[in-house]
């Protein structure tokens, strides 16, 4: 089946192109949002681990999870695991977690379009001639969720959040607020890392 978790029109807006990883990153995240049976995240319940790192171009995987759930990088919610794969964890305190990945077979086939020759010729996907990005962009949503994603449960799965604290002090040395526990202490007074020149 594929299921028509499309991104609203601002998420392509937001995101700044039209490429085919954010949708895909908004369809894992609905599906997975599905089986664990929650919802948009509205404070801070939800958390996403997305196995991405950097330098290279899928990441953008991470803006469709984001958009989908809920859980953000400003609220905490979500941080890269940097093991360099197409998937990610999604968890939920009271519900659990599960994982879900791209496929190989998956990949590969997308990678024959010619969207992607022009990314590996370094054209930026804004840049890209439109038939090229709507001809990939329909072929990611045509295609079954089954073909698309390895979905796993992870029962085993642990993460305690940092406790939130209001509490900071003033940097002794630039005067400038910090939250306690990124302050250090020099010559018996509270300052900021930039600072403390460490």
């Amino acid at each position: 089946m594929a299921t028509q978790y499309i991104p609203p029109a601002w998420a392509f807006e937001f995101h700044g192109h039209q490429c085919p990883f954010m949708p895909l990153g908004y369809r894992m995240a609905r599906l997975a949002m599905d089986k664990l049976g929650v919802e948009h995240e509205k404070d801070h319940g939800f958390f996403v681990f997305p196995e991405l790192g950097e330098g290279h171009p899928q990441t953008c995987l991470m803006d469709g999870l984001q958009v989908a759930t809920g859980a953000t990088y400003g609220k905490v919610m979500i941080a890269k695991t940097f093991y360099g794969k197409l998937a990610a964890v999604f968890y939920h305190p009271a519900k659990g977690a599960v994982r879900f990945s791209l496929k190989p077979e998956f990949v590969d086939a997308m990678g024959k379009f010619p969207f992607f020759a022009f990314r590996k010729q370094g054209m930026e996907p804004s840049q890209i001639p439109a038939e090229a990005r709507d001809e990939i962009l329909n072929w990611v949503y045509e295609q079954a969720d089954d073909f698309i994603f390895k979905v796993e449960d992870k029962p085993d799965f642990k993460f305690t959040p940092v406790k939130g604290s209001f509490n900071k002090a003033k940097c002794s040395a630039c005067g400038e607020y910090v939250f306690e526990r990124y302050l250090r202490t020099k010559d018996g007074q509270p300052i900021c890392i930039p600072c403390s020149g460490y």
